[in-house]
C-alpha cells in the first residue's frame, strides 16, 4: 500500500527575488528531502540546498536531514551569514562607546 502525501511548502528568498513552491510529497520525508526535491535551485543557480540551513516557519532545523515534515508546514531555505551577529553587536557597541567618549570631551 503506498504511503499518502503530504502538501508542503518551500520557500527561499533573496534581496530582490523570492519563490515559494508548494508541493505533494510521500510521507516520511524529511526537511532536506523536501528542499532539494523542490528543484529550487533551478531558480537560484548556485544554490547549495546540501549545506545551506533551513527551517520550518521561521524556526532553524538543527537536524534537517531528519526531521520529519507535517503536511502543511514550510520549509524555508536560509542564506548562509555573512557576518556573526554577535560580533556586529561588539562592533555597533564599540563604535556607540567611542563617540559617547568624544561627545563628552567636548
Amino acid at each position: 500500500m503506498d504511503k499518502p502525501n503530504i502538501v508542503v511548502e518551500v520557500a527561499y528568498a533573496l534581496a530582490d527575488k523570492q519563490k515559494l513552491l508548494r508541493l505533494s510529497l510521500p510521507c516520511g520525508t524529511t526537511v532536506r528531502q523536501a528542499a532539494v526535491q523542490s528543484g529550487m535551485q533551478v531558480h537560484f543557480p548556485g544554490l547549495d540546498l546540501q549545506n545551506n540551513p533551513l527551517g520550518i516557519f521561521g524556526k532553524a532545523v538543527s537536524k534537517p536531514d531528519e526531521r520529519v515534515l507535517e503536511d502543511g508546514e514550510r520549509v524555508e531555505i536560509y542564506r548562509p551569514l555573512l557576518a556573526d551577529p554577535k560580533e556586529v553587536r561588539k562592533q555597533r557597541a564599540a563604535k556607540a562607546a567611542l563617540a559617547k567618549a568624544e561627545a563628552a570631551e567636548e
